[in-house]
Parts: C-alpha cells; structure tokens; sequence
C-alpha cells in the first residue's frame, strides 16, 4: 500500500460550494467518494439552495464521516461563496481543493496531485488538464516536466504564452497559502480564481500532473457563461496586466504588452457596439476600466469601430453573417425590453 492511500497521507479538504445544484451534487460527491487518495474531508457548502441540494447533501454527510456540510445563512454571490467554503477547510488540511458542485474528478485526481505537490514543496498550486464536455482544456508545461518557477510561468503567461492555470476545479492549493488571506479570492473580480494564481506564484511555484483529472460541463448561469456574456474574459486579462506585470515583467515589456492588450480590447468593445449591446455591458466596462486606472476612452472606442466597419466592408459575406447571427437576437432583446 502506498503512502498516498493511508490516513498518515497529508489532509486535503475537498470544498464545494453549490446553490441549487441537485442535478449533479450526487455525481460530483460520489466522484469524491471514488478517490483512490483516501485522507481527504469534503465539505458541501449551500448557498441558500431552494431545490433538494441540502437533502442530498446531509444524506451523505449522514453515511460518511468525512463530509461535512455548511449552510449559509445569506445568500452570497459566487465568489463570496468560493472564499467561503476555503474557510471552512480543516486547519489540518495541507491541501485544498475547490469543486464546483457539476464538476467531478476522475478517480486518481487527489492521488496524482498530492503526488506532484509532495515532490515539489516549494510549489503552492498543482494543476492538471481538464475535460470539458468532449474538449480538453488549456495547454499544459512541456511534457515531461511536472514544475515550473511560478515567477517564470507568470511572466510567460503575461506575454502571451500558454495557460495552464485552467479553472478552481482543476487545481490543487497549498493550505498555508489558502488561510494566510482573509479572503483568498477577490470578491470584486469575476475571474479572481485567475488573479489568485498571480498572487499565489510571486512566492511559490507551479506543478502540474500531465493527465486529464477534472470534468465540467456547460451550465445555464455559471461563472464562463456570465463572462461570455459579458466578453469579460479579456477585461480579466487586462486586469492581471495592469495589476500584475509591473511585477513580473520589465518596464519596456509591460507597456508593449500592454499597448497590444488595449488594441484587442478597443477591437472586442467595438464589435460589441455593433451589435448594440445592452446598458448592463457598457455599465460593467466603464466600471471595470475605472477600477483599473485606465477610464473608457470614446475616442478611442470610436477609432476602434471605424476601422472595424472598414474591415466589415472588406469582408462583405463574414459581415453579412456576422448580421444574421446577431442582429436577430439584438432586435428580439430590444422589442422584449
């Protein structure tokens, strides 16, 4: 028997943080429970769920010992939630692991990580690839390296190079790291489970498990659906630039990059304003922009839709079904309003 599979292994508390998720809160708790890593505590955290997500969950709590379940007596927004669930981890944990509750791990998820992490004391984030639907997600270090300087990888990251930082599903945090912050997660940053990794990595490293270890699946109001909507991804990049590369890169690189940042972000606004976006959007960018120190330029927001009607008219038929597949939805949310 190994030692990863005895209770002298070190602790990791698997957290999940769930509103309304009885669809899959059994599958994800039953992945769990599948782990062949055997010291692990779980602990369901309920968001104020209305449907059958604290029955199921005291159900399992009920049958094993090592699940345990919290119930807010609030309703907090998701990421309040995430910091949550992180402080009701096990002062014994050595470990961390957020799942969110229609997520799931494959059976050697805990084992290979706990591994890595083991092997590499300086590293305070383990990560591995991630299976979402039928697609594996975001690239990995070069095989068949397991670690990397976190200040090495943040600054390639910065400038452009692979993300392998994936999501809170697929990562493993060091414990010590997790309880040094009051709230671990940036309540004010919809992708705060990437900024965390910057912050994280200016003092530790990086390890990473070459195998598929998580599954998500598309849901209706998650996190990366609300950020597609919002085109947020690339605000959240920016935001790491701005906040994180006068650590991680030289002056020179941090104004180039952060030149090209702005480009694609004036050229993402201006697609949006083509399509008439609702007030929502605009209120979340200006707000979004104000924070960071760089106010939304409408000068250059203007130059940024000039030259995009310019390359429309230079590509009439992707213009054309740009127009079908937009426009019928802008129209329909405008007559609905």
């Amino acid at each position: 028997m190994s030692l990863y599979e005895t209770s002298s292994a070190p602790l990791v508390a698997v957290l999940i943080p769930v509103y309304n998720g009885e669809e899959y809160l059994r599958e994800c708790i039953e992945s769990v429970l599948a782990q062949t890593y055997s010291n692990w505590e779980c602990v369901i955290v309920n968001n104020c769920s209305t449907d059958r997500t604290l029955e199921i969950a005291q159900e399992y709590a009920a049958s094993d010992r090592r699940i345990r379940v919290h119930s807010n007596q609030h309703f907090a927004p998701i990421i309040q939630n995430h910091n949550i669930a992180l402080r009701r981890a096990s002062l014994q944990s050595k470990y961390c692991k957020v799942v969110f509750a229609d997520d799931w791990l494959f059976p050697q998820c805990l084992m290979e990580m706990v591994k890595v992490a083991e092997a590499h004391p300086s590293a305070g984030i383990v990560g591995a690839y991630g299976l979402d639907s039928t697609e594996v997600l975001w690239s990995g270090l070069p095989y068949p390296s397991t670690f990397v300087s976190g200040r090495k990888l943040c600054r390639e990251t910065l400038l452009g190079g692979p993300y392998v930082f994936g999501t809170p599903t697929s990562l493993l945090i060091r414990s010590d790291l997790v309880r040094a912050q009051e709230s671990f997660y940036n309540e004010s940053n919809l992708h705060a489970d990437h900024e965390a990794c910057y912050e994280v990595l200016r003092d530790s490293d990086f390890g990473f498990v070459h195998q598929v270890l998580t599954f998500s699946r598309p849901r209706p109001e998650s996190t990366a659906v609300v950020a597609r909507r919002l085109e947020s991804y690339i605000l959240g990049s920016l935001s790491a630039l701005v906040i994180h590369g006068p650590i991680y890169l030289t002056r020179d690189e941090y104004e180039l990059r952060l030149e090209q940042r702005m480009n694609q972000y004036y050229k993402v606004l201006a697609k949006n304003f083509l399509r008439l976006r609702e007030k929502k959007f605009w209120e979340y960018h200006r707000e979004k922009l104000a924070n960071l120190g760089h106010p939304l330029s409408h000068i250059r927001l203007s130059k940024a839709v000039l030259r995009e009607v310019l390359e429309s008219l230079s590509r009439p038929l992707d213009a054309l079904d740009g127009v079908r597949s937009w426009w019928p939805r802008t129209f329909s949310r405008m007559l609905n309003k």
